[in-house]
């Protein structure tokens, strides 16, 4: 497992290390290229995803798009606009309390992520507008023999917009290949709370890893009135048959993987050390660590290892527990997909 890393900066606040357990891989790469960095970028900057419509996108022909624009009317929040073509839909919006925060799930009628797929969604949260953006089920990726398969994913939040995206999990079978890019533009004043469990799916063999290669890259950007400028980039490589990744400084005798990204101008030390305390409950070796602050606001990236799908979910539940009740005075999240 190898990340694209890049150090924090002059500006970037320590972390959690000495507490929380730091993992040996590099947990983020920040917009900071100064000499002192760690090692050089091995791979070259990610265009922005494609969009619907776009002549690029239509040459490679999405086996699935979604395109959401939530926005706010009232005290609620409400699609303003919304298109599907292809495997990929949302079911009718629900409201979990009276918050006015809108619940989208995700459904790809397929079941299933094959070779050469290409899925493509756009979404958009408007000024003041509230979103929770879930799926109805694990993304499971089968055999891809000849291509990977590939989820590119476009984000804008607005000014004190909020977006909670928190898919099920991404279970990668023997002789899978999955690529999962993500680009975000936030405003100053939005929140944005990104989490994600990745696991081995099943092999005649019980073998944990065999699938090629997972892959997945988030890249944050923080627009203000002068311009945007890189929050953070993360950017996750796990390629089993290169290496064997079971072992110290990779995946340390663990089988699952989870993340958890929230970008928000309330993040600061003293909320990695509530998560951290949160998370030393459960069954998990976890690392916590703090981007720069670009235009007010700061980013914090949680890396979790585990043998359990169960255990993950459970801590970054937890995890998300907290900053609901604590920002949003809302309940636990308890999304019934049955």
């Amino acid at each position: 497992m190898t990340t694209t890393a890049v150090p924090l900066g002059p500006a970037a606040s320590p972390g959690v290390r000495g507490r929380a357990r730091p993992l040996a891989l590099p947990i983020l790469a920040s917009s900071d290229r100064g000499p002192r960095a760690s090692g050089p970028l091995t791979s070259a900057a990610t265009p922005r995803p494609l969009t619907p419509g776009s002549a690029a996108s239509a040459i490679e022909s999405p086996h699935g798009v979604l395109e959401l624009v939530i926005s706010e009317r009232g005290e609620r929040s409400i699609a303003s606009r919304q298109f599907h073509e292809g495997a990929l839909r949302v079911l009718r919006p629900h409201y979990l309390d009276d918050s006015g925060q809108v619940c989208y799930v995700v459904v790809n009628p397929g079941g299933a992520y094959l070779g050469a797929d290409l899925f493509v969604l756009d979404v958009e949260v408007g000024d003041g507008a509230d979103l929770l953006l879930t799926t109805q089920s694990a993304t499971k990726v089968y055999r891809t023999p000849g291509s990977f398969a590939e989820q590119r994913m476009a984000i804008r939040l607005g000014e004190g917009a909020r977006l909670e995206l928190v898919p099920d999990q991404l279970i990668a079978y023997r002789e899978a290949s999955y690529r999962q890019r993500t680009h975000v533009t936030v405003r100053p004043s939005s929140s944005l709370v990104m989490a994600e469990v990745v696991t081995p799916g099943w092999s005649p063999d019980g073998a944990a890893f065999r699938y090629e290669e997972v892959r997945l890259r988030n890249e944050i950007h923080v627009e203000t009135d002068e311009g945007s400028e890189l929050l953070a980039l993360d950017n996750l490589l796990i390629r089993p048959p290169s290496v064997d990744v079971t072992g110290l400084g990779l995946m340390e005798g663990f089988s699952h993987l989870g993340s958890l990204i929230v970008v928000d101008p309330r993040v600061d030390q003293a909320l990695a050390d509530d998560l951290h305390s949160v998370t030393s409950e459960n069954d998990a070796l976890t690392g916590i660590s703090l981007t720069r602050t670009v235009g007010g606001t700061t980013g914090l990236v949680l890396r979790a290892l585990s043998n359990s799908t169960g255990e993950l979910n459970l801590l970054l539940g937890a995890c998300t527990s907290l900053l609901r009740k604590r920002w949003y005075g809302q309940e636990p999240l308890n999304l019934r997909k049955h």
